[in-house]
Parts: structure tokens; C-alpha cells; sequence
């Protein structure tokens, strides 16, 4: 793409590190965000450009834009954003409120609106509380599902007729997952052939796409050492080695079920190391993200797949323990920008 990609970055909940972040990346790595505006409250953009103030630190200005495009001609570090009316001002940092949880889930719709209209080429969330939506009202988990259900709506079908899954990525190690926030109860009644087989029709999908080739996927086991032939369960045997079968029919690189507590190792790519594979499909949430978390939160990236939008997210919360100090790390938002103008232009 030769253009420069149109961007929208949701405030997140402005109650945690989402606004300061957003700040930081414009004002850290100002060619990375041409292009990139933020949905948001102005105020609350504001009160996180003055936590970037300091002795020798000259102050971020923040500025009014009344469409998307404007942003374009917005000059470097300076913070482009899009008011919605309907937001709350600067609210009290690292506390649970129903009035930030609304905020972010207006944000995330108003930017996935836009994106579905083609309108922008793609969105970056910021990090939004669970539990403030919950009290806000909003019946979704998080991003995923919220914006699952808004495509689903803009192209009139129904939410499982719109199927997506998680990846969590960094620069060594890619992840995807058969289910997502759900109970570690309900993830293991998840893992049928018929979700499995999704995932990797997925997975194969979008990868080939980013990467220019059919992506070698390897799926992990659910139980220790996948099963060790079924004597420590069945499930790689009944449900994940027929999706694999399928998945191998059809035209995929699909290896597995593998033993979980090595394949991520097997896929990491090192310097002057290239993975046995480009990503690992895992059963459940917490088997996915604790490796590539492990390899360090300021490099990793959330992309959903599924959608015919682009969005990524930095891979951290909400952080309220920190949130109003001046402290948060904004590297991972860099690179969620950085794959998203990416994927936009492959």
C-alpha cells in the first residue's frame, strides 16, 4: 500500500494506562503513527500528555480533529483525536467504574463501525476492564466478542455465523486459540473437532495472507504429553487428531496433536534459529498466551482473527496499579500499530 494507512486507536478505559501509552507512542515514535488518530475524550487525552511532562521534556500537544482524515495533516507528536460526544471527562485512575467501561466499549464500536464502512483501514485498542463493562452493561467479555458481535451485525447474520479467534504474537513465537475467555471448564468441553478444524481453517487463512505462503501450523494436545495414547485422556485421540486428519486433507502444513509443554519451544524462532513452525494452535487460553507472555509483554501483539476488519491490541491490561504515574511502557502499543499498518498492506 502506498498510502499511508488511516488508523483509529481506542482510548481503552481511562481509568488504566490506555490513554498514557497512546501518548507515549506519539510522542516516542512519531513515523510510526502518521496516520494514526485516537477515538477518545480530548480531556482525558490531555491529562495523559501532562503525565509526560518534565524537567527538559517539552509538553505533547493534543489536537481536535473533526474526521479521519484529518489526521493525516496532523504534524508529528502532536496527539490527533476524535471526540465522541458522548464521553465522560477525565475519570479517577485505577478504580473500576461503569462510566470507563461504557467509554471503552463506545470507542471500540464507534472504531469498528468505521472500519466495517471501510471508512478507516483499521483499528488498535487499547486495554479496556472486564469487569467495568460488566457494570456498565455491556454483555460481551472483552474486545474479541464485542467486535465479533459488531461484524456480525454489519454484514446480518448471526454471531456464530461469524467465527473468530485470538492470536497473540511476538517476534519468536505465534499463538492462536481454540477458545478464548471462557472457564477452564467450559475451554475443555471447547476442544471438539469441529472447533479445532475452525481454528485451523482460520489460522491457515489469515497467515497466508501476512505471510505470502502456506503457514506450517502445529497444534498442541490438551492433556500432559497429548494424551501419552490416551492413558492421560482421550481428547487428542477422539476430537483433536481428526481436525489435524481433516485439516491435512484439505491442502494444510498441520502437525499434532504435540506434547504442550514443548511445541512452543519447537516453534520459537531465536536469532539465527527459525521455528519448526509459524505458529502453535492451542486449546485454551492461558496454554497459548503464558509463552508468548513469558517472552515479554512489551513485544507482544493481539490480533483477531476472523474479521474482515484489521485490528490489534498491545498485549497488557489495564495496569491500575500504575495507571496515573507516568510509568507505563508503550512498546507494545508500538508494535500493535506496527502490525496492524502491516496487515493492512498485505
Amino acid at each position: 500500500m502506498s498510502r499511508t494507512p488511516l488508523l483509529a486507536i481506542t482510548q481503552g478505559d481511562p481509568a488504566g494506562i490506555g490513554p498514557e501509552i497512546i501518548a507515549k507512542a506519539f510522542r516516542d515514535a512519531p513515523e510510526r503513527m502518521q496516520g494514526c488518530f485516537v477515538v477518545g475524550d480530548v480531556a482525558t487525552l490531555r491529562r495523559a500528555a501532562q503525565l509526560l511532562q518534565g524537567p527538559g521534556r517539552c509538553a505533547l500537544p493534543v489536537a481536535v480533529i473533526a474526521a479521519a482524515q484529518d489526521a493525516l495533516q496532523v504534524p508529528p507528536r502532536c496527539v490527533p483525536v476524535l471526540p465522541l460526544p458522548s464521553l465522560p471527562g477525565p475519570l479517577p485512575f485505577g478504580l473500576v467504574q461503569a462510566e470507563a467501561g461504557r467509554a471503552a466499549a463506545a470507542c471500540v464500536q464507534w472504531a469498528a463501525r468505521a472500519a466495517l464502512r471501510r471508512q478507516i483501514d483499521g483499528l488498535v485498542t487499547a486495554p479496556l476492564h472486564k469487569e467495568a463493562l460488566h457494570l456498565a452493561g455491556v454483555d460481551f467479555p472483552g474486545h474479541t466478542e464485542l467486535l465479533q458481535a459488531e461484524a456480525a451485525a454489519h454484514a446480518g447474520v448471526p454471531i456464530a455465523q461469524m467465527p473468530v479467534r485470538m492470536m497473540l504474537a511476538n517476534e519468536s513465537l505465534r499463538t492462536v486459540l481454540v477458545s478464548i475467555h471462557v472457564s477452564l471448564r467450559d475451554a475443555i468441553d471447547a476442544v471438539t473437532s469441529a472447533n479445532v478444524l475452525e481454528t485451523l481453517h482460520i489460522t491457515h487463512a489469515a497467515l497466508e495472507r501476512s505471510l505470502g505462503r502456506a503457514p506450517r501450523i502445529a497444534v498442541a494436545g490438551l492433556n500432559p504429553h497429548a494424551g501419552e495414547a490416551g492413558h492421560m485422556g482421550r481428547e487428542e485421540i477422539e476430537q483433536i487428531a481428526p481436525a489435524v486428519a481433516a485439516a491435512r486433507a484439505q491442502g494444510m502444513d498441520v502437525t499434532g496433536p504435540e506434547a504442550p509443554d514443548t511445541v512452543f519451544m519447537r516453534a520459537r524462532s531465536a536469532p539465527g534459529k527459525v521455528g519448526e513452525f509459524d505458529v502453535v494452535v492451542a486449546m485454551y487460553h492461558d496454554q497459548g498466551l503464558i509463552p508468548v507472555k513469558y517472552l515479554g509483554l512489551e513485544q507482544g501483539v493481539n490480533v483477531t482473527l476472523g474479521l474482515p476488519l484489521v485490528r490489534t491490541s498491545p498485549d497488557h491490561g489495564t495496569a491500575f496499579d500504575i495507571a496515573g504515574q507516568g510509568v507505563a511502557d508503550a512498546a507494545s502499543l508500538i508494535e500493535a500499530v506496527k502490525t496492524a499498518q502491516h496487515l493492512v498492506a498485505v
